[in-house]
């Protein structure tokens, strides 16, 4: 075999092709949703929290979706809402008495305990209202 003919089959940059990408943006959001909520959350500030949940949820059922392990994120996200509802809500009803018919009053005067927990609920509807829209819609991603 010739030079040539070596040099000819050889690429600019082996192994590297157009159609896979290099890098995934989702990891850096889960990471930066995780961090917001786990702030938000601890340190009681409802709107970090919220906005921190959301994004981590939104993160994840985006790449579940890039991944292939989910063909469409909508019902990942209504998912992932519907089980941080399901966390609010004990949260929430680990504060009140059972039997008891304060609900209204512990929701409407929040401890810091309630609070965090309303803001998980909070985004828990969020992520399923946007699931459901998104699934309506019959849009392909995030």
């Amino acid at each position: 075999m010739t030079w040539q003919s070596q040099l000819s089959g050889m690429e600019e940059q082996p192994g590297l092709s157009d159609e896979y990408r290099t890098a995934s943006p989702w990891p850096l959001f889960v990471a930066l949703g995780f961090a917001l909520s786990e702030v938000g959350v601890f340190l009681g500030v409802f709107p970090v929290a919220v906005g921190g949940i959301v994004l981590l949820g939104a993160s994840v059922a985006g790449i579940l979706a890039e991944s292939g392990y989910a063909d469409r994120p909508w019902r990942v996200l209504a998912g992932l809402g519907v089980a941080f509802g399901v966390i609010g809500v004990a949260v929430v009803a680990t504060q009140v008495a059972p039997g008891s018919v304060a609900v209204g009053d512990v929701v409407s005067e929040p401890n810091g305990v309630v609070g965090r927990g309303l803001a998980i609920v909070v985004a828990g509807v969020m992520l399923v209202a946007a699931g459901g829209a998104g699934q309506i819609a019959g849009t392909r991603g995030i």
